[in-house]
């Protein structure tokens, strides 16, 4: 499909300006993508590549040589004079399509985020979206396991071998820290800090925080390096770090390259059926329990907030309702006069 320049233009704004994780960046390039092919659908405008940068540099220029050499509708054109209405279409044609409530939200997200910013730049002349709502979600808690079940799958890789080891380690990393899967396959060496126990972590949005690591993690992590260092597959990359010739990857893949978010997925579900456990339990629902783990015993809110890297306290805030439930569940269960007869 033709990638037409302001679409570029957005896309760089959001990850040189808001700094949003490639992740997000391409989930809000596809719902624009989505949204210029119903366009192109719904108005019969096809898409000309040297046409939509005349176009794009018509929106920014006063002068009417640019404007006069456009002969034919474009889709910039189209998405720039958008009205409500227009939107309020694109909408129904998304409700017929059995997204879920959370990809829906994202995709009206995406245009009210798009068309924010062209009207800020001057590229659209209003904003269709101040009149376009967003429709409310029931909310969904967060999925915890239980400490029983955290052990069981914590145990389940065998360390007596180098990726075993590095297994062992990851699974101690995500549920001693809470960090994201993302935060963990981005680890180096050097972020490693044994003499104060604790791990330095890029996060979403570049920003970067110190988080402290449990004696459990600290020690599958040394075995791991430990057994690292005297395998001869492994041993010479890591012999190349410690000359300055890279910053290494903490977790390495069988290749010796850096482990991906979707090979820790793997090995996730690769546990969990050996342990029985549920197979919908994905690397962000040890997030989930690392979080609800500590408020069930006493941790501040403050602090989980700082430890998981929220930038708003709201984000965190469901969390309490998880520990609350569970709390109530107890009282209901065990308590004689709890619940009706």
């Amino acid at each position: 499909m033709t990638t037409i320049p302001i679409t570029q233009s957005f896309a760089s704004y959001l990850t040189d300006e808001r700094h949003f994780s490639p992740y997000t960046a391409r989930c809000y390039g596809a719902d624009l993508r989505q949204f210029i092919e119903y366009l192109c659908e719904d108005t019969g405008v096809s898409l000309d590549q040297a046409a939509e940068e005349l176009a794009f540099k018509s929106r920014t220029s006063t002068g009417s040589d640019v404007v006069g050499k456009i002969d034919r509708p474009t889709i910039t054109h189209t998405i720039c004079e958008a009205d409500a209405d227009l939107i309020r279409g694109f909408l129904g044609f998304l409700g017929e399509q059995s997204y879920s409530p959370a990809t829906l939200a994202r995709k009206i997200a995406t245009l009210r985020s798009f068309y924010k910013w062209g009207n800020r730049l001057g590229f659209t002349t209003n904003n269709p979206m101040t009149l376009i709502r967003t429709p409310r979600q029931s909310k969904r808690l967060p999925k915890a396991i239980t400490i029983e079940q955290i052990e069981r799958l914590l145990a389940a890789p065998n360390d007596g071998d180098v990726l075993g080891r590095r297994d062992r380690a990851m699974l101690e990393t995500l549920y001693s820290t809470g960090i994201r899967v993302s935060e963990l396959v981005g680890l180096n060496h050097d972020d490693l800090d044994f003499e104060n126990e604790a791990m330095h972590v890029r996060g979403k949005g570049r920003k970067e925080r110190i988080v402290p690591l449990g004696s459990h993690a600290l020690g599958a992590i040394r075995k791991y390096i430990e057994l690292m260092n005297n395998d001869a597959k492994f041993a010479p990359i890591w012999a190349a770090r410690d000359a300055g010739e890279e910053s290494l990857s903490l977790f390495l893949n069988k290749h010796g390259s850096r482990l991906s978010s979707r090979s820790v997925r793997r090995k996730l579900d690769k546990y969990l059926r050996a342990v029985g456990l549920d197979p919908t339990i994905s690397p962000h629902t040890l997030r989930h329990s690392f979080a609800t783990h500590l408020l069930d015993n006493g941790a501040d809110l403050r602090s989980v907030q700082e430890l998981l890297g929220h930038q708003s306290l709201s984000t965190t805030q469901v969390y309490t309702h998880l520990s609350t439930a569970r709390v109530e569940n107890a009282y209901n269960d065990a308590h004689p006069r709890a619940e009706a007869g």
